[in-house]
């Protein structure tokens, strides 16, 4: 995936050195304020103004993150870079410093009904898991931060405040990753059948495609979530049914296709029993059947072997010749 993320090269300080210093010019505004009140020089009136204007504007400039957070540097409206090290700094004050998570993120996206390949409307789900790749993408490539600044209103506490627009920044590309997944996992379940009841045995179906389908999945998201700097580390259908009113249906067709299968399997085994039986017979001897007999007797055997219940035997106390 090509990547329109730099690295931040800018000025940093390592941030308790830069409290040191804050510290000193504070105390520096205190000896120049002393002496101003003692000798009402003027050149050190303006000169302490000026310090405690930078001691206020250095506030600014403090920063901290944690593993797997970073920062993109905006300096008035132009990107600077991306700050990724971990720690506590102090940076150019007028920086507007974008706080994000590269953590990974899980996605459960609700059921929602398409048609398959074969037109049968079904249920569908997935659960994914992804994170942020490309922070440029992520902040300028689509419109997270209008929605972000919808969700964070305005507060005095200006340090939830920034916590308030981070969430509000990530809850706007999961709302992104969702539609787009929802379209993702259309486009694929459209590809193929629900099972194979109606289409060739040997063609992949929604039913067991398994790791296929999934990667397949997967691939399409990348490919939709790629221009928002996002990628899936793995999506996997979680949840796949027929729509309610064809459930029942669609029920009973494959109650059906299993009684025919099973069928198959005792007439199959039947017809084997029945030719042993006979070839039994006829080698060792015991009887003798005309043709007449071996067809009544193979279809008493047939009927015994492939009844539902059990047959009711009729006892013959007579001769086989008659």
């Amino acid at each position: 995936m090509e990547t329109k993320e730099l690295d931040f090269n800018g000025f940093k300080m390592n941030g308790f050195v830069a409290l040191f210093l804050h510290l000193v010019v504070f105390s520096a505004i205190i000896v120049f304020g002393f002496i101003i009140g003692v000798g009402r020089s003027v050149p050190l009136m303006f000169f302490s103004m000026i310090l405690l204007v930078l001691w206020f504007i250095l506030f600014a400039g403090y920063m901290e993150l944690e593993p797997n957070e970073a920062r993109a540097m905006v300096f008035f409206g132009k990107y600077k870079g991306t700050f990724k090290e971990t720690g506590f700094f102090l940076v150019n004050p007028f920086l507007n410093k974008k706080k994000l998570s590269l953590r990974a993120r899980n996605l459960d996206v609700e059921p929602i009904k398409v048609n398959d390949k074969i037109g049968n409307p079904i249920l569908i789900g997935l659960v994914l898991v992804w994170k942020l790749k490309d922070t440029y993408k992520a902040m300028f490539e689509i419109d997270s931060q209008t929605m972000a600044a919808s969700a964070v209103g305005v507060g005095n506490n200006r340090q939830a405040s920034a916590g308030y627009a981070v969430a509000g920044r990530m809850n706007a590309f999961e709302n992104f990753v969702k539609i787009q997944s929802d379209a993702a996992l259309r486009q694929v379940a459209g590809q193929y059948a629900y099972d194979d009841n109606e289409a060739d045995t040997e063609e992949l179906t929604l039913r067991s495609g398994g790791e296929e389908i999934n990667e397949q999945l997967e691939q399409k998201l990348n490919e939709r979530l790629a221009m928002a700097g996002m990628e899936v580390v793995e999506a996997r259908i979680n949840y796949l049914a027929y729509a309610p009113e064809i459930a029942a249906v669609m029920l009973r067709r494959q109650q059906a296709s299993a009684i025919i299968t099973a069928r198959e399997k005792i007439v199959e085994g039947a017809v084997s029993m029945v030719k042993m039986a006979l070839h039994k017979l006829s080698d060792e001897g015991i009887v003798e059947l005309d043709e007449e007999k071996k067809a009544a007797m193979v279809s008493n055997l047939l009927v015994v072997l492939c009844a539902d219940e059990a047959a009711q035997p009729v006892v013959n106390t007579g001769t086989l010749n008659h």
